[in-house]
């Protein structure tokens, strides 16, 4: 059966859901994509089009995470899935399971390695017999860290000839907050572990979403310390737990482009002198995510919040003989939302249109250097090389 749609937006009617929604009837509505906004409520659905201003016929798909003809009804009718609901430890299981089943593409912007690592573990070799190419974590968490030392160690061999064995990511600034699913999805996974303790070792691990390789030992980065690097003082990033073994999952399934012995750290910038060591023993000590004050599943800053954030990430790469390359990243937008929504927006787009084998990757493992183009001409994001 012919599929219908290019697109399926599920979860539309939340949040971020809306967000991806928006940019898509804004950016690609006269791109000849064939897109439609999923979920439960068909009336909740018309009424985000309506307050989105997508046009009164685009499609709205009916599905349930907890109605599994729904969504196999909903993948047999994409090729792509972009899925904005989670926790996805609670609610991603069944969606990723129809894709999979149903050779549909899947992309979302989960940052639940426990629950990652379990999927891969169940729905690797399914997917890639089906053909199925599923990404995960395709925002903010891990899009711009995932395909920042992708971009380095491109650059790397064209200059040098090798890949830079140590890359350090530096967060230099940041403007935004993190989503209430994201803190949610944290919640949720503290959860899991304490049910299941064993399941706290993926947590731990750099390497918890490579099955079967282990590299070196990976910088801890728990801690504040001075960067010798930059000269700034450095504090533990939040995002690093899912980030660094993203990065780590991309190299082994492209064969260790990086190294074996590839080592890889994130932390942010707070700073010289006193104060920027007062600042990150500050951000040390005081929990960002999993606060009475996280924002709940559904809320989000206002437009202008939105608009005014920003983010600038730094990559060094060195090499043992004192060779060293710099490259940023930087994004429009607040990272939680704004970014994010459109991140995962043209990953969408760019799963429809990559002839990648299938199977459960990364953003940078399935799609590299192409998504990069589509995130510079599309999505506000810059990728490039500091001399």
């Amino acid at each position: 059966m012919a599929r219908e749609f290019d697109v399926i937006v599920y979860g539309a009617t939340g949040y971020t859901g809306r967000l991806v929604a928006e940019y898509l009837a804004l950016t690609h509505g006269h791109s000849g994509l064939k897109w439609a906004m999923a979920g439960r409520s068909a009336a909740k659905l018309a009424e985000v089009r309506d307050l989105i201003g997508a046009p009164a016929d685009t499609p709205l798909v009916l599905a349930d995470s907890e109605d599994p003809a729904s969504l196999a009804a909903m993948a047999a009718s994409t090729h792509v899935v972009v899925t904005t609901v989670g926790p996805y430890q609670l609610y991603g299981t069944p969606v990723l399971a129809a894709c999979v089943a149903a050779g549909t593409h899947y992309a979302d912007l989960c940052g639940e390695p426990v629950w990652m690592r379990q999927m891969i573990d169940q729905y690797d070799a399914q997917a890639r017999a089906t053909g199925a190419r599923i990404a995960f974590s395709c925002g903010f968490d891990s899009i711009p860290f995932d395909l920042g030392v992708l971009s380095l160690q491109a650059e790397a061999k064209a200059r040098f000839g090798s890949p830079a064995p140590r890359v350090k990511c530096r967060v230099r600034a940041m403007q935004g907050g993190f989503s209430g699913g994201t803190a949610y999805s944290l919640k949720a996974t503290l959860a899991a572990i304490a049910k299941e303790p064993a399941l706290g070792a993926i947590m731990a691990s750099p390497f918890g979403l490579t099955p079967g390789f282990t590299g070196p030992d990976q910088p801890r980065g728990d801690q504040p310390m001075l960067d010798d690097t930059t000269g700034s003082w450095a504090a533990p990033f939040v995002m690093a737990i899912i980030n660094t073994k993203n990065v780590h999952r991309t190299n082994h399934l492209l064969g260790h482009p990086y190294g074996v012995d590839f080592v890889y750290d994130e932390m942010i910038l707070t700073g010289p002198g006193d104060q920027g060591k007062a600042v990150a023993e500050y951000i040390a000590k005081t929990p960002m995510i999993g606060t009475p004050n996280d924002p709940l599943p559904g809320e989000g800053p206002s437009p202008e919040d939105r608009a005014n954030g920003f983010y600038d990430v730094l990559f060094v790469g060195e090499w043992p003989d004192g060779r060293e390359l710099r490259f940023g990243v930087k994004g429009r937008y607040d990272p939680g939302y704004g970014s994010t929504s459109r991140m995962i927006a043209e990953t969408g787009i760019a799963l429809r249109e990559s002839t990648a084998p299938g199977g459960i990757g990364t953003p940078g493992s399935i799609l590299g250097a192409a998504l990069v183009t589509r995130l510079r001409d599309h999505a506000e994001l810059t990728f490039a090389a500091e001399d």
